[in-house]
């Protein structure tokens, strides 16, 4: 399936890159631009086919894939069709964004204007590397096709036919990942305040081993990415009050992540953060401001 094949991806950050380079590795062209983008983007994707904009994106491409902020989501899905009215082109949008269901709905209206079609798509796990335990779910009419590209080092799980039912998946998954990391983030911050951190992390051991013994990467790498997490809280706590839940605990996490964005341990890249080890040093940056 992917002999020619040309996917693009829109917005090629660490884990947009990655994933291109998985669909490269199944024997798929990919291709993005950096138009606009950091230096630290520019890195990032330096060995995809790089041209000079979105637009050109849009028209060379069979599968578009959109890995942008939740915020970005909608906007992105109207530059798509836009450009997909002008050049004449219709490919197929992959909307891998961590966004409500209803949100991905209004995404879907979006592209139907440009008469792109949708696979809804949702990403769980690391960016992907040769052997990784990333999981992609799908949903939508063309899942299923967009499961059989080949993209080694990855899962691709189709999930049902509806539009939303993937997004919901990260709204329920992402609830429990972010949750806890904002819970420990908090806990962890007002245990050294009190200097009962080392008292806290060994009760906690008994239950969450590797949460404890991995602490500093794991708030410095949700830190490092905390631009984002307010707009992702924001679209868990939309998607759970539309089910019935409350959403006043996930507003409330936005907050948290919007604190965290604040401080200097947010000024860390990604790549930094991952060789994070020091847990005193991580939560002195957490409470700086």
């Amino acid at each position: 399936m992917t002999d020619r094949m040309t996917i693009g991806v829109v917005s090629p950050g660490a884990m947009g890159a990655a994933l291109a380079r998985r669909w490269r590795a199944g024997g798929a062209r990919t291709i993005a631009t950096v138009a606009g983008r950091s230096e630290r983007t520019a890195s990032l994707a330096r060995d995809l086919t790089l041209l000079p904009s979105l637009a050109d994106v849009v028209a060379e491409s069979d599968v578009l894939v959109s890995v942008v902020p939740p915020a970005a989501a909608l906007r992105v899905a109207e530059d798509i069709a836009s450009v997909a009215v002008s050049r004449a082109v219709t490919p197929l949008v992959l909307d891998l964004n961590a966004t409500a269901p209803s949100t991905i709905e209004k995404v879907k209206l979006a592209l139907d204007r440009g008469g792109c079609a949708l696979v809804d798509g949702a990403i769980s796990g690391p960016p992907p590397k040769k052997e990784s335990d990333t999981i992609v779910y799908l949903s939508g009419a063309r899942a299923e096709w967009v499961a059989a590209i080949a993209m080694p080092g990855v899962e691709l799980r189709v999930v049902g036919a509806q539009i939303g039912a993937a997004s919901a998946v990260k709204m329920c998954t992402a609830s429990v990942y972010k949750g806890f990391t904002a819970l420990l983030a908090q806990a962890l911050q007002t245990a050294e305040h009190h200097h009962v951190t080392d008292i806290v992390l060994a009760d906690l051991n008994r239950d969450f081993p590797a949460h404890v013994e991995h602490a500093a990467r794991l708030l410095a790498t949700a830190a490092s990415k905390s631009d984002r997490f307010p707009g992702e809280m924001r679209e868990i706590a939309k998607a759970q009050s539309e089910a019935g839940a409350q959403k006043v605990l996930f507003d409330a996490l936005a907050e948290v992540y919007e604190a965290i964005n604040g401080s200097t341990l947010a000024r860390m890249t990604p790549e930094q953060a991952g060789s994070a080890r020091d847990l005193s040093v991580v939560l002195a940056e957490l409470a700086r401001r």
